[in-house]
C-alpha cells in the first residue's frame, strides 16, 4: 500500500531524512503557516504539520484515512487533540529535540534585557558614546529569578543560572516539590513569584490556564526594574498590556522569541529599544534540526505501520 504524506514548505523539514525514513509513501508538499488550509489538500494517511499550522476539526473529517498528525516541534496547541481522539488518530510531537538550544537562548534573552545590550548598542551606532543609558541596571548575580512552569528545558535554563548564583523561585501548579528541590529552587505561587522576581522566564505551553497570564496586573505587580523572558508560547503574555508596563516604566525589559501572532509584524514591540526580538528561532541548530526531523519521520513511520508512536501524546491536563 502506498501512503500519502504531506509536508510543509518549511525550511525545518528536511525532505531527504523523510525520504530515507519513509518507504511506499508519496510525498506532497502543502502550504504552511496559520493560513494554511489542510483539509483541502489531497487525502492523506499522514500530515506533518509545523508549530503554526492549524489543524482543525475539519482536517480530521476530510482526511478519513488518517492515521498520524506529526507535529514538527514541541507541543501540541494548534492541533484539536479532541477531533484526533474522536477519529482514531495519533497526535505526535518531538519533545526534547531542542531543550539545550532553547534553555540557552532563553539564557541569551535574559542577560541582553537584564544587560540593556540592545539600547547600549543601537546608541553607539547613532553616534551615542553613553555607559549611562538603560541605567539603573541591577546585578543579575544574587538577584531572584522566577520561572513559569518547570519541564526539561526550564530545568536546563535552571542549571545554566547556577554560576550565577541566583535565588530561582518556580511556579507550576503540576510539579512536585521534590522535583523543584533537586534543582536548587523553590517553589511559589504566581502572585509571590511576581512580588519577588527581578527577571521571569517563561517556559509554559499555551493553554486556557495560561493564555493572558501575564496580564496589566501581572506587570503591575512585578517590580519596576524586572525584565521578561518568554521562550515559550506567545499568547501568554498580553503583548498590549506589555508595551503599556514599558512605556509606563513599570518593567524594564523583555527578550521575546514568541509571539501572539507570527510572523511579528507591525508591532509596537518592534519600535522598543527595551525588547529583544527573534523570530521564533530558539530551538534551531543544525544538530537540533536533524534530531527534529529523524524523530517525525520515526514517529509517522511506526504508526504507517501500525503501531503506536513512541512520541504519541497523552493528555492528562499537565504543562508538557
Amino acid at each position: 500500500m502506498t501512503h500519502t504524506v504531506l509536508l510543509p514548505d518549511d525550511p525545518k523539514v528536511d525532505t531527504d531524512i523523510f525520504e530515507s525514513q519513509l518507504t511506499d509513501v508519496e510525498f506532497v508538499t502543502i502550504e504552511s503557516g496559520s493560513a494554511a488550509r489542510l483539509e483541502d489538500a489531497p487525502s492523506a494517511t499522514a500530515i506533518v504539520a509545523n508549530t503554526d499550522t492549524p489543524v482543525p476539526r475539519a482536517v480530521f473529517e476530510a482526511h478519513p484515512d488518517l492515521v498520524v498528525v506529526s507535529r514538527l516541534g514541541t507541543g501540541f496547541d494548534n492541533i484539536d487533540l479532541g477531533a484526533a481522539t474522536d477519529t482514531g488518530v495519533w497526535v505526535t510531537n518531538v519533545p526534547e529535540y531542542s531543550t539545550d538550544e532553547v534553555a540557552t537562548h532563553a539564557l541569551s534573552l535574559l542577560l541582553g534585557a537584564r544587560r540593556t545590550l540592545l539600547e547600549h548598542d543601537l546608541a553607539l551606532r547613532a553616534g551615542t558614546w553613553d555607559w549611562t543609558i538603560g541605567a539603573p541596571a541591577p546585578a543579575l548575580v544574587g538577584s531572584t529569578v522566577g520561572v513559569v512552569s518547570f519541564g526539561a528545558i526550564a530545568r536546563r535554563f535552571v542549571d545554566l543560572l547556577e554560576p550565577f548564583d541566583t535565588d530561582v523561585v518556580v511556579y507550576d501548579p503540576y510539579v512536585d516539590v521534590d522535583t523543584v528541590e533537586a534543582y536548587g529552587a523553590r517553589v511559589t505561587d504566581f502572585e509571590s513569584m511576581l512580588e519577588v522576581a527581578d527577571a521571569v522566564s517563561v517556559h509554559a505551553p499555551l493553554t486556557p490556564e495560561t493564555e493572558g497570564m501575564f496580564d496589566e496586573e501581572a506587570f503591575a505587580t512585578l517590580p519596576d526594574h524586572a525584565v521578561i523572558v518568554n521562550v515559550g508560547r506567545g499568547g501568554i503574555i498580553d503583548e498590549q498590556a506589555l508595551v503599556r508596563a514599558l512605556e509606563a516604566g513599570e518593567l524594564a525589559g523583555a527578550g521575546l522569541d514568541v509571539f501572539a501572532e507570527e510572523p511579528l509584524e507591525d508591532s509596537p514591540l518592534l519600535e522598543r529599544n527595551d525588547v529583544f526580538c527573534t523570530p521564533h528561532s530558539a530551538w534551531y541548530s543544525e544538530a537540533s534540526k536533524q534530531v527534529l526531523n529523524e524523530t517525525a519521520a520515526a514517529n509517522v513511520s511506526t504508526a504507517l505501520e501500525g503501531s503506536r508512536p513512541p512520541d504519541a501524546i497523552d493528555v492528562d491536563g499537565e504543562w508538557l
